[in-house]
């Protein structure tokens, strides 16, 4: 189904070449000025140069054959050269008619579908997930939700940091602690355990405790370093350990993720890109594309047109180490081996951008994915406290992120239990709905690669742009059917929605179309608070069409019958979008 703006746009294009003018000066554009048009057209502007004509002459014949369009209600030329537009109420009713009766609203990608693999989360195994792992997870999971909707074969890869010297870390600690176990006899030849000789609380405790001493202690510091290398030689013990500490880690990590209703279709880890480095940066060397500086094996990835200094690519340290460059890149290797994806999205704090730039073009330049593969970075800003600075708990730590989402959710059940019109049990099980729609939205609404400062007291707010807002509007719209559901007359012709009876009705009706330019803009700027933006629109025209109908007052069951048909094409849409952001909403507040 086409878009609103882009069957009015084909009108007016047709309206400038029926007065012989070029039809892309047709292009039509939401109005700058609401109050005296819907839409505006500024064609005749450019036309003036090309046809060696008055602006408003051209204006004036392109609004003469715009008039017997039945898209529109009104068209006028408007000095210096503006086409004002208002639209049919018959043509909008029939266009909400038929975005009702399409799959998924009408919505429809016109490009070509894509197998899209999207990289977001990334957290470490052995720590438990913070608040710096909430962006990442929220902002992929409504790429992943969007991009599906759009009908593209998406795949959310969590890519878990397995590898790193932080397992070499944990290892040696244990080996202080519990220097026993058998992983460390070297002589031992037997089966190891299948319980691990830890808990996730021991684990989270004992990576800090290991980190912390390894920053005092040098001789600590490097028998971490050698237990690393002996894992990454495949030491059978210490890989015994490794996979007791995947297995107790990603159990916790799926708890935690689902909390925040956030899911991976694949959970891989840096590990299993290992054994793609040894071939692919033998092809390096032997295609000339790798080199050697300063003891190190690098690749340039420099371009002429750089404004800024590029620093080569580094794939191995001179000590024959790998590094995060390293290891994107075989996981590159990996993911078009097992997907062959037309797209690889990576969804990570903005910070890292250099490094992704770096990825990116050695990966190009080595043929590591084909030519037309597309590499995206979406980076992300920070979460602020209101202070200005990276959120932290009240004793300057890093929150936890389970912490982080009981604490807005005991935030919204003590705010509902002021009115004390539910029981404590549905009021927790309510809260915890609306409190994760309050940290989401409060999050999504933000352009993704902006800081934003995090405040309970506004993220839980029933008033304004917030999560809870939008939830408040669809409960209503719930409350409204129920009523007119309980009316003991109803129309019992064919319901459908009807020419606008008010502004405020068109209005709302003119915010439902643009559900497809909303969606579309954005999946293709990877810009979810588009979604945001648009939802609260949406909610604000819907209220105050509310406020102005008395819609259970309607004498004409007709008209009551078409309130509520419309009422369920905004309930449909809202509830679209909130579940493409990753919640939903519940049957009352």
């Amino acid at each position: 189904m086409k878009k609103l703006i882009d069957l009015i746009t084909e009108t007016v294009e047709q309206g400038f070449e029926a007065c012989g003018y070029e039809g892309s000066l047709g292009k039509v554009t939401l109005s700058n000025r609401p109050d005296l048009c819907e839409y505006q057209c500024n064609g005749a502007m450019a036309g003036a140069k090309l046809y060696k004509k008055a602006p408003i002459m051209i204006a004036g014949d392109v609004v003469e054959k715009l008039k017997i369009a039945p898209c529109f209600e009104e068209a006028a030329a408007v000095s210096p050269g503006f086409i004002n537009l208002k639209l049919s109420k018959t043509f909008l009713a029939d266009y909400l008619e038929e975005m009702d009766h399409s799959e998924k609203l009408g919505v429809a990608y016109d490009g070509d579908k894509e197998t899209i693999v999207i990289d977001y989360g990334g957290p470490n195994v052995a720590k438990p997930l913070h608040v710096g792992h909430l962006r990442s997870a929220i902002i992929g999971e409504s790429m992943k939700r969007l991009g599906r909707f759009l009908g593209h074969e998406v795949i959310g890869d969590v890519h878990l940091g397995d590898w790193g010297l932080q397992m070499g870390l944990i290892i040696e600690e244990l080996k202080e602690r519990k220097p026993e176990l058998p992983y460390f006899d070297e002589a031992y030849t037997g089966d190891y355990p299948e319980e691990a000789p830890f808990t996730i609380g021991e684990l989270e405790e004992i990576y800090p405790a290991a980190s912390a001493k390894s920053k005092a202690d040098e001789a600590f510091a490097e028998k971490a370093h050698d237990a690393t290398f002996k894992l990454q030689r495949g030491d059978k013990g210490y890989m015994a350990l490794w996979n007791h500490i995947l297995n107790v880690s990603v159990s916790d990590l799926k708890k935690n993720y689902e909390k925040l209703n956030v899911t991976f279709d694949i959970w891989k880890k840096e590990s299993d890109a290992q054994p793609y480095i040894p071939a692919m940066v033998q092809e390096m060397k032997e295609k000339g594309f790798a080199h050697e500086s300063q003891g190190a094996l690098v690749v340039d990835v420099k371009e002429d047109t750089d404004t800024k200094e590029i620093p080569p690519c580094i794939l191995l340290k001179s000590d024959g180490a790998t590094l995060y460059s390293t290891t994107d890149l075989a996981t590159l290797v990996e993911r078009e081996k097992l997907f062959s994806p037309d797209r690889v999205l990576y969804v990570v704090d903005k910070r890292q951008e250099l490094h992704f730039t770096q990825v990116f073009r050695c990966a190009k330049k080595t043929g590591i994915v084909r030519p037309e593969v597309k590499l995206d970075f979406l980076g992300f800003g920070t979460m602020n406290g209101k202070d200005g600075k990276p959120f932290k708990t009240r004793d300057g730590g890093v929150m936890r992120l389970e912490y982080l989402i009981k604490e807005i959710c005991d935030a919204v059940y003590e705010k509902i239990m002021e009115n004390r019109t539910v029981s404590e049990t549905e009021a927790r099980k309510t809260a915890e709905v609306i409190g994760l729609a309050a940290l989401k939205y409060g999050d999504l609404s933000n352009q993704a690669s902006k800081d934003y400062m995090f405040d309970v007291d506004r993220f839980i707010s029933f008033e304004g742009d917030t999560g809870p807002y939008i939830l408040y509007t669809i409960v209503r719209i719930k409350s409204i059917q129920a009523k007119y559901e309980a009316l003991p007359e109803h129309y019992t012709g064919t319901v459908r929605v009807l020419p606008a009876a008010s502004e405020s009705e068109k209005a709302l009706q003119i915010e439902v179309s643009k559900v497809s330019d909303a969606l579309l803009s954005a999946f293709s700027e990877q810009a979810p608070h588009k979604i945001c933006q648009y939802i609260y629109d949406l909610s604000n025209a819907f209220n105050r069409f509310y406020h102005e109908t008395k819609i259970m007052a309607e004498e004409d069951k007709e008209r009551q019958a078409a309130y509520i048909r419309l009422l369920e094409l905004v309930k449909r849409v809202l509830e679209t979008c909130i579940g493409l952001l990753g919640f939903e909403a519940p049957d009352r507040m």
